[in-house]
Parts: C-alpha cells; structure tokens; sequence
C-alpha cells in the first residue's frame, strides 16, 4: 500500500483552490460593468495567478503531478456563477458571492494547514498559509462594494 503524499497533497490543494480563484473572477470580469470593481477583480486575478504558477512550479519541482479542477467541476462553477448572476449581476451581488467563495477557501485552507502542518514541508504549509491570508483579506476588500 502506497503512504499518502502529504506534500502533493497540499500542494495540490492550493493548486486547485488558486485555479478555482483564477476561472470565477475571469468569468466575473466579464459579467461586471463597474470599472472600479473590476480592477479590484484584476489586481485579485493577479495575485490568484502568482498563487497558481508558484504551486505549479513546486508541484514539478517535487516530481508531482498537477491535479487540476476535474471538467465536470470547471462545468458546475461555470454554471453556478451564470445561474446566480442572471436575475442579479449588481457589483453588491458579486461581492457577496465572492465573499462567501473566499470564506469557503478560508475555512479549507484552515482545515488543510492544521492537517498537514506537521507532516508537509515548511515551505509548502507557508504557501497554504499565505493562501489563507489572501482570502481573508479578499473578504474584506469586497466589503466596500456590499
């Protein structure tokens, strides 16, 4: 039996939550017409990105496979965003659906760093810590726009 990977784990889990991040705001960039929030969306999509490539690259660096968001995932969030948009596309609307996006990441990144704090690489854990950061701060960016 094959032990569990702890650190393509993490790392994994940071990769799929950054692409996540990565899909709705491009998605989101196209739905919003307030120019300011959008660039608070691009400055977000930027940081996702930074996220994104840096496990993707310590992903490789390890020898570990990148295991993306599945098709029928990427399909479900495409729909959901369009569904919850359609009788409402308000900046004030999208913030909260953003907020509440962040907050899910917060509290898995919470569950995943006390996981694997102790059985994944210190660098790895800070990733996921600074993941962490990036979406409690993202919630309070988007309180403005409520």
């Amino acid at each position: 039996m094959n032990e569990p990977n702890y650190n393509a784990e993490l790392l994994n889990f940071v990769y799929q939550n950054s692409q996540m991040g990565v899909d709705t705001i491009t998605q989101l960039m196209d739905i919003t017409k307030d120019e300011a929030f959008k660039e608070r969306l691009h400055a977000q999509l930027k940081e996702y990105r930074q996220i994104h490539d840096q496990a993707a690259q310590m992903l490789e660096e390890n020898g570990f496979n990148e295991e993306g968001l599945s098709a029928f995932e990427k399909i479900r969030t495409y729909l959901m965003i369009n569904f919850q948009t359609l009788s409402d596309d308000s900046t004030s609307h999208i913030a909260e659906m953003l907020m509440v996006g962040s907050n899910m990441g917060v509290i898995d990144a919470i569950k995943n760093i006390h996981k694997y704090s102790q059985k994944a690489e210190p660098d790895i854990v800070k990733l996921m810590e600074h993941l962490k950061q990036f979406e409690e701060n993202n919630v309070e960016r988007f309180k403005q726009y409520l």
